[in-house]
């Protein structure tokens, strides 16, 4: 597999991988923060994919905190980027993104930041501001690696302007061995949901959209079902109509609930990730998380739809390390530029 190691074998390595990820990351902050100050305009975040949807979660907490910030696709904007004097994350784990290779060289060089697993690559090369998180391990179809980005990016944000970075992070590596031991049965039961499903609608709200973004990537890249993803509010807004055969799965709070509560009434299955009391029906299988912040709940998120995926891959009879389709011209080989 070039180097990566297995899906499962990376879900299982994947707390102990972040309890070594977390101080690390931790310590860089305040490095960077101490020399660079980390203040004034919000950051932009820009990625492809998964590295994208790890941005969610941190640019709604600063937007909450009432910092401006935004993600933005690289490679579905015009360069140069139009920044302005904002400090511009390029995400990528391999350090090698293509596109955002392109966007992050786009704008000027002091404003050139990165959050990568490899420091030692294109992007990592060219970013005045660079975050790393010690080249872990990944699962192609990437597990922790996702889960470090995700951290990463709320790392960076809870930091900007002074912020402090939330102390309990230090225990969320124990959060996610429990919960995946306490969800294991409601994770198999959802994956029944998935025989004989034509597809996977994906919604959910606020720093949890990237959530919804990266299930319907995973479903796709490792269970090859069809997938849509949305924000809560857009799927209510027609997309919803169109409910059929397949599975909807729902990452949320109480908007949520009531769509789950729509969708079963009408036939529909669902599958609920939430922190909030909700009842299972013959339609609808709850997955409860634990209350945490904000910017941790994507993580925990994260962490149930990888389990998931992985048991509907093997119901579906789905090698999880073949993909279908390879691609020459996303990756820059080392020392390239974009």
């Amino acid at each position: 597999m070039n180097g990566y190691i297995s899906f499962a074998t990376a879900r299982r390595s994947q707390a102990d991988r972040l309890a070594t990820a977390i101080p690390y990351l931790r310590d860089q902050i305040a490095a960077l923060r101490a020399e660079h100050g980390l203040r004034g305009r919000g950051p932009v975040f820009t990625g492809i994919g998964a590295s994208l949807a790890a941005a969610a979660g941190g640019v709604w907490h600063l937007r909450d905190r009432g910092i401006d910030s935004w993600r933005l696709a690289a490679g579905d904007n015009p360069t140069p980027l139009p920044a302005g004097e904002s400090l511009v994350f390029g995400i990528s784990q391999s350090g090698r993104s293509t596109e955002t290779l392109a966007a992050l060289e786009s704008v000027r060089p002091d404003l050139r930041a990165a959050i990568v697993n490899k420091a030692d690559s294109p992007i990592g090369h060219v970013a005045e501001v660079l975050v790393d998180f010690g080249d872990i391990p990944d699962s192609y179809a990437s597990t922790v690696g996702y889960t470090a980005t995700a951290i990463a990016v709320s790392f960076v944000a809870e930091a900007w302007d002074d912020g402090a970075i939330d102390d309990s992070w230090s225990g969320i590596p124990d959060v996610i061995t429990d919960l995946r031991e306490r969800v294991a049965d409601s994770v198999a039961r959802s994956v029944g949901f998935f025989a004989g499903a034509s597809g996977a609608d994906f919604a959910a709200t606020g720093p949890s959209v990237g959530s919804a973004e990266v299930g319907a990537l995973l479903f796709r890249e490792v269970a090859r079902v069809p997938t849509a993803a949305f924000g809560t509010r857009q799927y209510l807004h027609g997309s919803m109509e169109s409910a059929g055969d397949g599975v909807h799965v729902l990452i949320g709070s109480e908007r949520e609930a009531g769509v789950a509560d729509s969708l079963s009434r009408a036939g529909h299955k669902v599958v609920f990730v939430t922190d909030i009391p909700a009842e299972e029906s013959d339609l609808v299988s709850v997955v409860r998380l634990p209350e945490v912040t904000t910017t941790q709940r994507p993580v925990l998120e994260a962490v149930v739809l990888q389990d998931l995926v992985e048991g509907v891959a093997l119901q579906r009879g789905v090698d999880i390390e073949e993909f279908v389709f390879y691609h020459d011209d996303t990756k820059v080989a080392s020392g390239e530029s974009a």
